[in-house]
Formats: C-alpha cells, sequence, structure tokens
C-alpha cells in the first residue's frame, strides 16, 4: 500500500472521528499526528515543527490579549453604546460590526487576527441582548475568511503582483491581472457574505453553545472590577496591538510577536493573573490545529494535492462550456482546502490552473482568481483555517454545527463566484 493512500486513509478516519464526537477534537488531532508519523507519512521533525508554528503562537496568545480586554468595563461600555444605536436589534449590531470587520479585513491579513479583535467585542454586545455567542461567532467568522484583501487597500494591493508572479513562473505573460481585477472578481462575494452574516446566518445558527465556549469557562465566576491603573492597561494594550497588527509591515514586526508580546503584557501589568491567562487558551484548540497542520504536511508531502490537480487538469480539458469549467476550478481545491491550508492549496492549484489554461490558448486571469477565491473561503472544518477553530472554541461549535451552518454559504458563495467571475472573465 503506497504511503499516498495510507495517508488518505487515516484523513479520513480523522475526519469521521471529528464528525463522530466520541473523542475529543483534541485527542482525535493527536492521535492522526502520531499516526502520520509512525506510518512515514510524515517526517517527525516536521510533524514537532508544527507545534512551535507561529500562526498557533499567535492564535493562542490572541486568546489571552481578549481575555484581558474582556475584563475591562471598556467593552461593556463599547457594546452597550453600540447596543443603544442599533436599538437592540440583532441585525443592526450585526450590521455595524460586519462593517467594522470588512474593513479591518483589508489591512490585516489575517482571518484569524480579525477574529480575535472582533470577537470580545461582539460577545460582550450580545449579551447586552441576552443572545448567546453561539448565535454570532459563526457569521464573524465567516466574514473574516470571505472579504480578506478583497479590495486593493493594505494587503489587497498586493493581490495582482501575487497572481502576476503565477503567470510570469509559468512563462505565461501574454495575459495580465491588473490592480482592480481581484476586487472586480471577488466583490460581490463580499457583499454576499456580508449581507448573509447580518441578516440569515444567525437563523441557521445553534441556539445553545453545543460545547463549553472559551467566555463560559473564563466568566464561571464573577470578578470584581479592575483596579484604574489595570483598567486602563487592558484596553490600552488591546488597542496597541490591534494598531501594530494594522501597521505590522510598516513597523516591521511578525504578527505572532505583536500578539506574544501583548498576551505578556497583559500578564505583566496585573490585567491577569497567569493563572487566568493560562485558562483563557482553549488548548484542545491548540492540539486540534497543530493536528491540522500536520494532516496538511502530510497531504502535501504525500503528493495528494499533486495528484488531485493532474486529475483536475485533465478533466477541464474535456469540458467545452467554461461556466463548467469554472465550477471545477472552484470546487476542487474549495473541498481540498477544507483539509489542507490553503496558502498550500493555492500554492498547488494556480500553476495548474495557468498551466492548463496555457496549453488550451485561454485567458487564465479568471480561473486563477476563482482558485484563489475558493482557497480564501475555506471555512467549513477546523483543519481549513486558523479562524474556525477561534470561532469553534469562542461560539461553544463541535464539528456538525460548523458544518451544518457552513452549507449554505458555501453552495451560495460557488454560484456567484462561478457564474459571476467566469462572465466577468471568459475563459475563451
Amino acid at each position: 500500500m503506497s504511503q499516498l493512500t495510507i495517508c488518505l486513509i487515516i484523513s479520513a478516519l480523522t475526519i469521521f472521528s471529528y464528525a463522530w464526537g466520541k473523542l475529543k477534537m483534541g485527542t482525535t488531532a493527536m492521535l492522526s499526528m502520531v499516526a502520520f508519523v509512525l506510518t512515514g507519512c510524515i517526517d517527525p521533525g516536521t510533524a514537532v515543527a508544527n507545534f512551535a508554528n507561529t500562526n498557533a503562537v499567535m492564535m493562542l496568545s490572541m486568546f489571552v490579549v481578549a481575555a484581558g480586554f474582556n475584563r475591562t468595563q471598556f467593552v461593556k461600555n463599547c457594546a452597550a453604546s453600540v447596543n443603544k444605536i442599533a436599538k437592540g436589534s440583532l441585525v443592526m449590531v450585526m450590521f455595524g460590526y460586519v462593517l467594522i470587520t470588512v474593513v479591518l479585513c483589508q489591512f490585516i491579513q489575517s482571518s484569524m487576527v480579525v477574529f480575535g479583535i472582533m470577537a470580545p467585542m461582539l460577545i460582550a454586545s450580545c449579551e447586552e441582548l441576552h443572545v448567546k455567542p453561539s448565535k454570532v461567532m459563526f457569521p464573524l467568522m465567516i466574514v473574516c475568511i470571505a472579504t480578506i484583501s478583497v479590495l486593493p487597500l493594505g494587503s489587497g494591493a498586493t493581490q495582482f503582483a501575487e497572481l502576476n508572479g503565477y503567470l510570469e513562473a509559468n512563462a505565461y505573460t501574454t495575459y495580465t491581472v491588473a490592480l482592480t481585477d481581484p476586487m472586480k472578481a471577488r466583490l460581490p462575494m463580499l457583499l454576499l457574505i456580508s449581507a448573509y452574516a447580518i441578516f440569515f446566518a444567525s437563523r441557521f445558527a445553534p441556539d445553545d453553545p453545543v460545547v463549553e465556549t472559551t467566555e463560559v469557562k473564563t466568566r464561571k465566576d464573577a470578578k470584581a472590577a479592575l483596579a484604574p491603573f489595570q483598567e486602563r492597561a487592558g484596553y490600552i494594550i488591546f488597542i496597541l496591538v490591534t494598531l501594530a497588527l494594522i501597521f505590522q509591515k510598516m513597523l516591521g514586526l511578525q504578527t505572532w510577536v505583536i500578539c506574544l508580546t501583548g498576551a505578556i503584557a497583559m500578564v505583566v501589568t496585573g490585567v491577569l493573573s497567569e493563572q487566568e491567562a493560562v485558562e483563557a487558551i482553549p488548548w484542545w484548540m491548540g492540539f486540534l490545529f497543530i493536528g491540522s497542520l500536520t494532516m496538511g504536511g502530510a497531504l502535501t508531502a504525500t503528493g495528494a494535492g499533486e495528484a488531485v490537480g493532474t486529475v483536475l487538469a485533465n478533466v477541464i480539458e474535456s469540458l467545452g462550456n467554461r461556466y463548467l469549467i469554472g465550477f471545477v476550478f472552484f470546487i476542487v481545491p474549495f473541498l481540498l482546502t477544507q483539509v489542507m491550508m490553503n496558502r498550500s492549496v493555492i500554492t498547488i492549484f494556480v500553476p495548474i490552473a495557468v498551466l492548463a489554461c496555457k496549453a488550451m490558448d485561454a485567458n487564465p486571469i479568471g480561473v486563477m482568481i476563482l482558485v484563489q477565491s475558493a482557497c480564501l473561503s475555506s471555512f467549513m472544518t477546523p483543519m481549513a483555517t486558523p479562524a474556525v477553530p477561534m470561532a469553534m472554541a469562542a461560539g461553544g461549535y463541535d464539528l456538525k454545527s460548523v458544518v451544518k451552518q457552513s452549507v449554505l454559504p458555501a453552495i451560495l458563495l460557488c454560484i456567484v463566484s462561478v457564474g459571476w467571475i467566469m462572465t466577468v472573465f471568459p475563459f475563451k
């Protein structure tokens, strides 16, 4: 039996265990990690290195920063002000937070970081309305994921250059991606997901958390108000962390350094005790993320992505309809990104799209952006992107509840993405 086959079997069993729910998700993740190592699907050193992954450090640090921010009265006062403006309407509350989230997503190229910034304030606003976090964390999460870098502002201004880099690398410079092309292609998806999150998503969300949330865990015991110094320190640290993340490139700092520094500052200034900081971290979610990195690494190392890509390239040659071709280029990367990190899938499939178009003397811009859009819209499983396990921890979701909420927006995204992009950027 080849390692590719073994890898696919272990991946399938891992996903089954997540859905089955008899084992804790963190336990399943670690068991699958050991299985990948013992069967030689991934190098032991590579697997161990995932424990020091910068995204993992950033993600867990943001929970501590958010917990410190939650200890301040600033969050409650901000939430009360938002609710006053919204006049108690959950739709209006979501409108305000979705708008701010979309703006942040244009300057911070990390859905996980944006979620970490927005989640504490949205949870506090919903507490004022007596709405459980399970109703709002999934809508917030899909906006954080699907609207990243859509507009040519901040990180979005580099998208066209990256795509042109793929064209140059594959010696197909007949076509050039313009600065505004990614925005032109993805703007309808931004509007669609924003509208869905504001008006519809909460209707399909569970009324109560399915599993214990990090909010419930950190607020089990009523805590006394912070002293004036710690109160000011709490929101100053949070605001400085947010600003540093927005201007991260100008500062020349890595995002994990900013988040970890903020987490440590929360403890040093006394906003959180060491015990409160440790309790704020959902360790099961950290193990889940590390296990997901291992699965994605194993699938990449054994050639699963390339194998699927080769089949895809052969299939599209037999398709004459541009919308069918666009559908294949969207749905295959979209599904594969649910079990592999999106950056890995982009790296595999964008070159395949370019080479396939080159062979048919076709315009590659639409299919390149379709692949990119599919990979940046991965929200159906915790293996897809770090923002998903963060939302699961904050909203109290298990895998079944995430998948259930994901089906409708995923279908809508596919229809709108393929229909719009293949019309605006025709294949032939």
